[in-house]
C-alpha cells in the first residue's frame, strides 16, 4: 500500500499595498508650488528690484512671527483658563471659548505661511489672518472633516489622520456631556416598560 503526500500548498504572494492618492498627489503639489513661488519671485524681482523682493520677504517674516506669537498666547490663555475651570477651586460658571471662534489653529497656520518666503504663501497666510475668510475656511474644513469621518467611520488605522479625527470627534461628544458649570451628569437610562417585564 502506497501513501502519497499531498503537494505542499504555496501561499499566494502578498499583493503590494496600493499607494494612497494623497501620497502621490501631495509631493507633486508641493513641487509645483515651490516652482511657482520661485518663478513669481524672479518675475517680481525683474519687474522691480531684488531689494523690493527682499523687503517683502522680511515683512512677511515679521508679520508671520507676530501672528504665530499672538495665536500661541491665545491658545495658552485658553488652556490655562480651561485648567483653572476644572480645578476644584476654579470658577465653575464661566464657560471657556477659544479666541476667534475656535480658529486659533488657522490663525497660527496663517502666520507660518507668512513666514515661508514667497508671494503665494503670503497671500494664503493673509487670507487665514483675515477674520471673515478664516471663519469661512474653518467652517469648510470642519464640514470636510465631518464628511470624511462619516465616510470612513470605524475604518481608520491606528495612528492615522482619520483615527485622530475620530478621537477628536469622540472628545467633542464627551465634552457635550458636561454641563456648562463643568460637572459631569452621572446616571443611567431606565426604560420603565422593559423594567416591568423583567
Amino acid at each position: 500500500m502506497t501513501t502519497s503526500t499531498p503537494p505542499p500548498v504555496r501561499p499566494r504572494p502578498a499583493q503590494p499595498r496600493r499607494r494612497s492618492r494623497a501620497r502621490t498627489v501631495v509631493p507633486l503639489v508641493i513641487a509645483a508650488w515651490a516652482v511657482l513661488e520661485i518663478w513669481l519671485l524672479v518675475v517680481v524681482a525683474s519687474a522691480t528690484s531684488g531689494l523690493v523682493v527682499l523687503l517683502c520677504i522680511l515683512a512677511g517674516f515679521v508679520l508671520g512671527a507676530v501672528a504665530v506669537k499672538r495665536a500661541g498666547r491665545s491658545a495658552w490663555r485658553n488652556l490655562t483658563a480651561a485648567m483653572q475651570q476644572q480645578q476644584p477651586g476654579g470658577e465653575q460658571g464661566a464657560e471657556v471659548r477659544p479666541a476667534g471662534g475656535g480658529r486659533t489653529g488657522l490663525h497660527m497656520l496663517g502666520g507660518v505661511l507668512l513666514i515661508i518666503p514667497g508671494f503665494i504663501s503670503d497671500a494664503a497666510g493673509l487670507l487665514l489672518l483675515f477674520p471673515p475668510t478664516r471663519k469661512l475656511i474653518g467652517a469648510l474644513a470642519e464640514r470636510a472633516a465631518a464628511r470624511s469621518l462619516s465616510r470612513h467611520a470605524g475604518a481608520a488605522d491606528p495612528g492615522s489622520l482619520g483615527d485622530l479625527l475620530q478621537q477628536a470627534q469622540q472628545a467633542d461628544e464627551q465634552n457635550r456631556i458636561h454641563r456648562p458649570d463643568g460637572k459631569v451628569i452621572q446616571g443611567e437610562v431606565v426604560d420603565r416598560e422593559h423594567r416591568g417585564q423583567d
